[in-house]
């Protein structure tokens, strides 16, 4: 199974069982050294833009995205 079979697997689980399969992930990091880490999110970053230039995703302004925020967790 490639990686973003495993993504697209993970993305059709239910709201609660994708955060635990999160979690876990998160976990199994945490012995990244702070140089891995700055890898990992320079491409995190890296995607995200390209998503947004590419239209996969859009820009949300900050206090839009607090209000969702606050909505879904209050």
């Amino acid at each position: 199974m490639s990686r973003e079979e495993i993504v697209e697997a993970a993305l059709k689980l239910p709201h609660k069982e994708r955060a635990e399969v999160a979690s876990r992930l998160l976990e199994s990091l945490d012995e990244l050294s702070e140089a891995e880490w700055e890898e990992v999110w320079a491409k995190e970053a890296e995607r995200r833009l390209k998503d947004l230039r590419e239209g996969r995703a859009r820009e949300i302004p900050g206090d839009e995205f607090v209000a969702r925020l606050r909505s879904r967790y209050a």
